[in-house]
């Protein structure tokens, strides 16, 4: 059945094909090939969200349903948004759209960032569920790959959920890089030194440092490295970082990001707690070294993926003891290598097949 949605505009109206059970409402995000509803689920009264996807246009867009589809349905963790349902279409034939049920949060982190000034308790609280979601997906060997302010959802209870695993990929997998640079058009703010100077290999630190960025972000309420291009980018990393030291200059593997980098200016690095007074501290901390919120933050934008912290220890630092709790703090099985056999394939992957992989998917 056809349910119909407001546009924003309120004049304009999109076409749910979705059960009568659910009372399409607003509509509450639109990207590059879905739109979100809010809606009503009348048997039990409860809100949802539901995710319009016409990914078959662009194999792109296929892959990234797919991800989504498989990597929520695997986790089930508090602070990773869940997929409560999918529409089954009613032939293959007519299979044209995607629906994906999900709970409803009632806004994110960029627009809470835009909107008001977060306290210390805020973003304690905030970047402590964002690690321990982060705990999950990298102990099933899952690198987010596009962490940002916008896809982590949040609600009036200050629960924060991981959304949008369209770029996830396993970090087992030791496949050459240069797909991963094609197809990688996330937001250049939040990605890491690494992902710019090397070409052939990236690892879990790749999402810690975009949680230092966000951390950042939520302290003082604007992005830390707005880059406008790749190279702006490394520059106002740097700018702020310093020029790397020796060690960290030789752990670059590329030769021409080392020599890259060799042209650039020195620069002297930046005291965070410079950029960020006024951090709290408690009486026992030493006094000649940072609050322990820079402390973190420092941590995390580590410029050297090999001494960046990893979430397991950034979940155990000062700054987050009052919500650390070891044994809440879950863990997910490691997904099977074959569980992203598309994804090594997916050069030699037709669209049809493709929306056949999608098609199983959803019908299992």
């Amino acid at each position: 059945m056809s349910n119909r949605a407001p546009g924003q505009s309120g004049s304009r109206k999109i076409s749910f094909n979705v059960s009568e059970q659910y009372d399409i409402q607003d509509v509450v995000g639109e990207g590059a090939y879905g739109v979100v509803c809010s809606a009503l689920h009348k048997p039990s009264g409860q809100k949802v969200a539901i995710k319009k996807i016409t990914p078959f246009d662009h194999s792109m867009f296929c892959l990234r349903t797919l991800r989504e589809m498989k990597l929520l349905r695997y986790f089930n963790h508090e602070n990773i948004i869940s997929i409560l349902d999918i529409q089954k279409p009613r032939s293959y034939e007519s299979f044209t759209e995607v629906y994906l049920i999900q709970e409803l949060m009632e806004t994110d982190m960029h627009r809470v960032i835009r909107t008001q000034d977060l306290s210390d308790d805020h973003c304690q609280y905030f970047i402590y569920q964002t690690l321990r979601a982060l705990k999950a997906m990298h102990s099933a060997n899952v690198l987010h790959r596009d962490l940002k302010p916008s896809n982590l959802l949040l609600n009036a209870n200050c629960d924060l959920k991981v959304c949008d695993f369209g770029l996830a990929r396993s970090a087992a997998s030791h496949e050459d890089n240069s797909g991963f640079m094609t197809e990688y058009v996330a937001t250049r703010w939040y990605r890491a030194p690494e992902i710019m100077l090397t070409f052939k290999e990236y690892t879990k630190a790749i999402d810690v440092w975009s949680v230092g960025c966000i951390l950042a972000e939520m302290f003082s309420g604007k992005p830390l490295f707005p880059g406008k291009d790749y190279h702006h980018q490394l520059t106002l990393i740097l700018e702020i970082l310093g020029t790397p030291t020796m060690e960290d200059y030789y752990g670059i593997k590329s030769r021409r990001a080392r020599e890259y980098i060799r042209s650039l200016p020195f620069k002297k690095k930046v005291d965070l707690e410079v950029l960020f007074p006024d951090k709290p501290r408690d009486e026992e901390d030493d006094p000649k070294q940072p609050p322990p919120a820079i402390q973190l933050l420092q941590a995390l934008l580590e410029f050297n993926p090999a001494k960046r912290i990893t979430v397991e220890k950034a979940l155990e630092h000062k700054y987050l003891r009052p919500y650390h709790d070891k044994d809440d703090e879950p863990t997910a099985a490691p997904i099977p290598e074959e569980f992203f056999d598309f994804d090594k394939n997916k050069d030699n992957l037709t669209k049809e097949q493709l929306k056949e992989l999608i098609y199983t998917e959803i019908m299992r």
